[in-house]
């Protein structure tokens, strides 16, 4: 009997060392990642106010591209630009030196900084990357907000208020907001981090914020009745029989658009809606973009 329980004693005993060097693992880690961020934050030079205020020379840096034309392959700049404005019916929201919309993601992490956006996802929303040593023109953006993240790939992140951000390629001029509430986890980025837009925290039905849709039931009459149109997958779906549909029927978030390829009119919303008029989008949805 007593050799048992001096057997269990010592069995907990090398459980809870276990448990201790696996936390102290994993904030090492977390600190590490810190301490790389700062290292690399250090390296960076900031400038108050626009590019153009500060002489930066023309057709360098900033890598949005220019307007009618989506965003192009992710890569390190020698210095990017970030000011607070107004775009859509965000107010405020950061953009670019360009003018386009930045974005935050929620299944990324602001303390520590990390991203969880890579493959197919930073093609479709590619982060704003800066170039070691690099400079950041900080435009109503206060500097002690801003910092940058490693990524897996080495490259370094910008980040706001702890969060990475991204371009989303939809947005084709200055002043779009097609990323706004897109899969119920992306959400314009304010000047210090947070989400932009009321969508952000209240979709247009269900309450709360769910998890992205992956497909999605388009019936032509209220109350979900036939005939109906399925569309499934990642991204933008065009709807085969345009405007037509006057209910919908979702297991997630997703987003509406009144025209073809995700573009004019859009509205976020969640769950099953009986009548779509009520959301102002009967017999007008003639794409949706699904997570």
């Amino acid at each position: 009997m007593i050799r048992n329980r001096f057997a269990a004693i010592a069995a907990t005993t090398a459980a809870s060392a276990l448990l201790l060097t696996a936390c102290n693992a994993t904030e090492d880690a977390a600190s590490a990642a810190r301490e790389g961020a700062g290292s690399a934050l250090q390296s960076l030079n900031f400038g108050s106010g626009t590019a153009k205020q500060n002489n930066a020379a023309p057709g360098t840096g900033d890598w949005a591209t220019g307007p009618g034309k989506p965003a192009s392959k992710p890569a390190a700049k020698k210095w990017v630009q970030l000011s607070a404005s107004s775009a859509g019916d965000l107010n405020p929201v950061v953009v670019n030196g360009a003018g386009f919309t930045l974005y935050r993601f929620d299944k990324d992490t602001a303390d520590p900084s990390r991203s969880n956006c890579s493959g197919e996802c930073a093609t479709t929303w590619p982060p704003v990357l800066v170039a070691p040593g690099g400079k950041i023109f900080v435009d109503g953006v206060h500097k002690s907000d801003v910092g940058v993240v490693k990524r897996d790939d080495g490259n370094l992140q910008v980040t706001i208020g702890g969060w990475p951000v991204y371009r989303f390629s939809k947005d084709l001029e200055p002043g779009d907001t097609n990323g706004q509430g897109v899969g119920g986890t992306w959400f314009g980025v304010t000047p210090d981090g947070q989400k932009a837009g009321a969508a952000a925290e209240e979709p247009e039905q269900g309450g709360g914020t769910a998890a992205p849709a992956s497909s999605v039931t388009l019936p032509d009459e209220i109350n979900f009745g036939d005939p109906s149109e399925g569309l499934a997958g990642a991204g933008c779906q065009n709807v085969g029989r345009d405007d037509s549909a006057s209910s919908l029927q979702a297991s997630g978030a997703l987003k509406i658009w009144s025209e073809k390829d995700c573009k004019g009119e859009s509205k976020v919303v969640q769950g099953n809606i009986a009548d779509l008029n009520s959301v102002g989008f009967d017999n007008k949805i003639s794409s949706v973009f699904l997570g």
